[in-house]
């Protein structure tokens, strides 16, 4: 079993930074300890799974580390409802997994995402010339990196983007690990019951979004649950991970100006889109995985049923994916890095995700030259006890 472990904080280890990096033990740990007891956000203990080749090897072998019990049906660890037949991917298994991702992979293919690339440009264009009406100063989250990525993934999946406040409040709410777990559970339950009322408008008549096709193509096989779960989890994470993205990018290139220099350069766009998620990591973790086997990892014995969760952002300042991945460069060559997670569970919609920063960065930053921070780095609102890293607010001017 698990070792015990104390907590001297509400907010667990697993999600604590220092400024934009991880909170220094955990680099600590990854040195010392590399797989060590740690407090989940919901109060249950976990081997805390650090260095960079040990967060492959449990990341990729499915086999091994699963997301069933491999003795017991066991109800899903992220505090809510049994995930069997819930369309949470991540939570699958397989055959399961395979299955689904199956039917929704074509839809999040390069080739095919790119013929959403004008739509994108557009509405970058368009936010950017509203902040250019309104004059400085602007909230940058407010004006910029959450409207974008909203619209883009409404109008993707054929969610009514005039519901954007309603499932952003409840997107904040499920997401905040300082709130009791009734009250989150509360939110995910509101989320759903949004996203059930739209499946089954969607049954009636199927539109030209995701949840349409997938009505369309695939109804037959699958439930209203599924179909509710599936569409869910993409309208969160397709807006809150790429939104906390931008706004703590901008933040970070605009501390270092040699770095938003380069950003402007279309030679650097693509490689340094790739530096800032490696540096930045804004998902602290993939959901935790159950060893299916005794094993051992990192020196330490993992018995079968003990929960396995990894630190991202840990294990992407690991000196063996490259020399000084503590300093920040967007000339590097990251790509390798885990903020997309690793596997069978790598995130489905990272080519969409990296389209929106290949295109917002360098527009931002081109339309807006002298763009700067409002207020001093120390006011900046961080969310620090959100499972996405973020701000809640970038004041800035220009």
């Amino acid at each position: 079993m698990v070792p015990p472990v104390t907590q001297d904080t509400l907010v667990p280890l697993l999600v604590r930074r220092e400024c934009f990096g991880p909170d220094a033990r955990l680099a600590r740990r990854r040195s010392e300890e590399p797989v060590a007891p740690t407090t989940l956000p919901w109060g249950e203990t976990a081997w805390l799974v650090t260095r960079y080749d040990e967060v492959r090897a449990v990341m990729g072998d499915s086999a091994r580390f699963a997301n069933s019990h491999p003795l017991t049906t066991r109800e899903d660890r992220s505090g809510s409802v049994s995930s069997a037949g819930s369309g949470l991917l991540g939570a699958y298994d397989p055959p399961e997994h395979t299955v689904l991702r199956r039917m929704l992979s074509p839809e999040f293919t390069v080739k095919r995402l790119q013929r959403l690339r004008p739509r994108i440009e557009e509405i970058v264009t368009d936010h950017l010339d509203a902040m250019e009406r309104s004059g400085p100063p602007a909230d940058l989250v407010e004006a910029f990196s959450l409207p974008i990525p909203s619209l883009v993934i409404c109008e993707l999946l054929g969610v009514p983007y005039e519901d954007r406040a309603d499932f952003q409040r409840r997107s904040a709410r499920r997401l905040d690990m300082s709130l009791g777990v009734e009250e989150r559970i509360a939110a995910v339950e509101e989320a759903r019951a949004y996203m059930a009322g739209l499946v089954e408008r969607e049954r009636r008549a199927p539109g030209e979004g995701l949840i349409g096709m997938l009505v369309r193509e695939h109804g037959d096989s699958l439930t209203d649950r599924e179909l509710t779960g599936v569409s869910d989890l993409l309208l969160l994470a397709g807006h809150e991970t790429t939104a906390n993205m931008l706004a703590l990018g901008v933040m970070l290139l605009l501390l270092r100006p040699d770095q938003a220099a380069l950003m402007r350069d279309d030679a650097h766009v693509d490689g340094g889109v790739e530096e800032l998620l490696r540096y930045l990591s804004v998902v602290h973790s993939g959901l935790p995985r159950i060893a299916q086997v005794d094993v051992v990892l990192g020196g330490r014995e993992i018995k079968a049923g003990d929960l396995v969760v990894c630190s991202l952002p840990t294990a992407n300042r690991d000196e063996r994916l490259g020399p000084g991945m503590d300093d920040f460069d967007v000339t590097r060559k990251a790509f390798g890095h885990l903020a997309f997670g690793h596997g069978i569970h790598h995130c489905l919609g990272a080519p969409l995700a990296r389209i929106e920063m290949r295109i917002a960065y360098p527009a931002l930053l081109r339309r807006l030259p002298g763009l700067r921070l409002a207020v001093p780095y120390e006011d900046v609102p961080f969310r620090s006890s959100s499972a996405v890293f973020g701000v809640d607010a970038l004041p800035v001017a220009w």
